[in-house]
């Protein structure tokens, strides 16, 4: 006998700013290894350069002419995902939470640390990397450790998220993914 699954529906705006998350999500992915290939080494503090020490040197190869258009579609996508994160949560604050009737526990608690802890820690040290940000709040880049701290922090909570991403589509899978993509493709 097959498991019966309640229809998933969704609004437009939920559906919207899902699949614009998903595609500045993976513009972030790309033009972050391409960020990282040019300089794939990890610091500590504010100094960090070729011939420095490293706390974590990664296994990419170096190349040296990824750094401009990463660098530029990186900022980019980061905005489309902080002004689009801003208008979903903004609209999911106004409606009660589902943690009783669609998701468990676990699955609540995880979603809402990714929202309120992994995104504005994610964005933080994203400033934290700033120049600009630098020279008009240097303490709020000392909060961080420094500029090199920042940037190693970033790349480990990109790594949480990527790990969230793809329990997520594990997930989605599970539950039924046919079912799951048609409520997030036409509600």
């Amino acid at each position: 006998m097959k498991e019966s699954r309640s229809v998933i529906r969704h609004t437009i705006l939920v559906r919207v700013s899902h699949w614009l998350n998903t595609l500045a999500f993976v513009a972030l992915i790309v033009s972050g290894v391409a960020i990282l290939m040019a300089h794939p080494r990890l610091y500590w503090g504010e100094a960090g350069g070729a011939g420095s020490p490293a706390i974590l040197e990664l296994p990419l190869p170096l190349n040296l002419d990824q750094s401009g258009w990463g660098r530029s579609l990186h900022f980019l996508a980061a905005w489309v995902c902080v002004l689009n994160g801003a208008v979903y949560l903004a609209s999911g604050l106004r409606t009660p939470p589902l943690k009783n009737k669609q998701y468990g526990s676990l699955q609540f608690s995880t979603y809402v640390a990714v929202v309120f802890v992994l995104f504005p820690l994610m964005i933080a040290s994203g400033l934290a990397m700033s120049p600009a940000i630098n020279a008009a709040f240097p303490w709020f880049v000392n909060a961080f450790g420094g500029h090199q701290s920042s940037r190693t922090i970033h790349f480990f909570i990109a790594n949480l998220l990527v790990l969230f991403l793809i329990v997520h589509v594990i997930m989605v899978y599970r539950a039924g993914f046919r079912e799951r993509m048609r409520g997030m493709v036409t509600g």
